[in-house]
């Protein structure tokens, strides 16, 4: 198993914070923002990571997180996206890299203490979506369960006005290599990206998307908000005061 960290961006909702560098490296509590999804693979015994970078900071990583060795990882790759072209996009750049493996994918301003591990073992095809209650479901994918049976998602519908529950789908995602496939054959959006909704819904299509509910604590630290919320949350788990 693979892992791949998707922190590209301009991180535009965090200005002017993220005129100073990238988003994924400001700090939350006492550490970068991308230090907590990287111990989240860690944790799960996969050390061999692809870091996904792209804006006018993207320099800033290499002397944080250098060759990741200081971090437990075995072997760190990066790769670079020129454009703001989604996360489907900046997911393709790792083909190469997972090269036929299944793999983990997270965004790189996801923070939770969650452990993955034991889905990380029991996965073996398809995709895995992990789902979170949120207040604010209308800013994320929210899926839309089969009404005969609430354990299978039929279609997932990126941010919608008027969601159908509170399920967020999270910026964490375990795929096989078919993952690669679906990205081809998926369209830009009406904002010009390639959406991971639009291919987590050809695994929804396929039978071969499941989900799992999200325990502990998640959040994107994508806006002001929830980047304060993830300072305080991980502040007082160190005994901060």
């Amino acid at each position: 198993m693979k892992g791949v960290i998707l922190a590209g961006g301009l991180g535009t909702r965090l200005y002017p914070l993220t005129k100073v560098t990238n988003k994924h490296l400001l700090p939350v509590y006492d550490k970068p923002m991308i230090f907590y999804p990287l111990d989240s693979l860690v944790k799960a015994g996969i050390t061999e990571i692809m870091v996904v970078i792209g804006g006018p900071h993207s320099g800033h990583f290499m002397p944080i997180l250098k060759n990741g060795k200081e971090l437990g990882i075995n072997h760190l790759e990066y790769a670079y996206q020129e454009n703001e072209g989604g996360i489907a996009e900046a997911l393709s750049l790792a083909a190469e890299f997972v090269d036929g493996d299944s793999c983990v994918v997270i965004l790189g301003d996801n923070t939770t203490d969650y452990d993955i591990s034991k889905d990380v073992k029991k996965f073996k095809d398809g995709a895995l979506v992990f789902l979170k209650e949120v207040p604010d479901p209308e800013r994320f994918g929210v899926p839309v369960f089969d009404k005969d049976d609430s354990s299978k998602i039929i279609e997932i519908l990126e941010k919608p006005k008027n969601p159908p529950n509170n399920y967020a789908v999270t910026g964490l995602y375990i795929y096989d290599p078919t993952v690669f496939d679906f990205i081809k054959r998926i369209e830009p959006s009406g904002r010009g990206e390639l959406e991971i909704t639009d291919v987590n819904n050809y695994f929804a299509k396929n039978g071969t998307l499941t989900w799992r509910e999200l325990e502990g604590f998640w959040r994107d630290a994508g806006t002001f908000e929830t980047l304060f919320e993830s300072n305080v949350f991980w502040a007082k788990r160190a005994g901060g005061k």
